[in-house]
């Protein structure tokens, strides 16, 4: 009877493994793995007039360099709004169009939009400011085939900073809206 103990061993092994395959990989409350990884410097580097269209282009979706398959969500979660503005830049349309195509390929996937704000205006202002920037990327989405059914729109305003600071550059990074699957 040697055959049992070894089936026992090998169940045990067999257990530890896909339980290890199954584990999280992590993140943080924003829904981003282990920090930004959106590759983008601490400053905005444009000045938000005029550089870029409120929703983007419709027509195609392209394949550019560093896009994923539509079955991964995509790793870049956070998009960064220039002050006082709820328009996505041209820069960040790209992050969007890869939310877009996973969530069209997986229709039963659900997204919360977290909108947030840098501390700068009244608590009340930020709050609408911040639903504002998630509104935006909501209707983006929209305009691109999600169904409004996988999408919901929080505002943090002021409430949860990325950074803290009171400069430029800690602002910057706190005007933002994290896609959290």
């Amino acid at each position: 009877m040697q055959i049992k103990p070894l089936a026992r061993s090998l169940a045990a092994a067999l257990s530890i493994v896909v339980i290890a395959g199954c584990s999280s990989t992590g993140g943080t409350q924003d829904g981003d793995s282990y920090g930004s990884q959106d590759g983008s410097t601490t400053g905005t580097g444009t000045s938000g007039v005029g550089t870029g269209s409120q929703y983007g282009s419709t027509t195609g979706t392209g394949s550019g360099a560093g896009q994923q398959a539509d079955s991964r969500i995509p790793e870049v979660r956070t998009i960064y709004f220039d002050f006082d503005r709820d328009t996505i830049s041209s820069q960040y349309e790209s992050v969007v169009m890869a939310h877009a195509r996973y969530l069209r390929a997986n229709p039963n996937a659900q997204v919360v939009l977290h909108g947030h704000t840098d501390e700068r205006g009244t608590r009340e202002y930020n709050m609408a400011l911040g639903e504002r920037r998630a509104g935006a990327v909501r209707r983006f989405l929209n305009t691109q085939g999600v169904s409004s059914s996988q999408m919901s729109v929080v505002s943090y305003g002021e409430e949860r900073p990325a950074v803290s600071g009171q400069d430029e550059s800690a602002y910057s990074q706190n005007r933002r809206v994290v896609f959290n699957y």
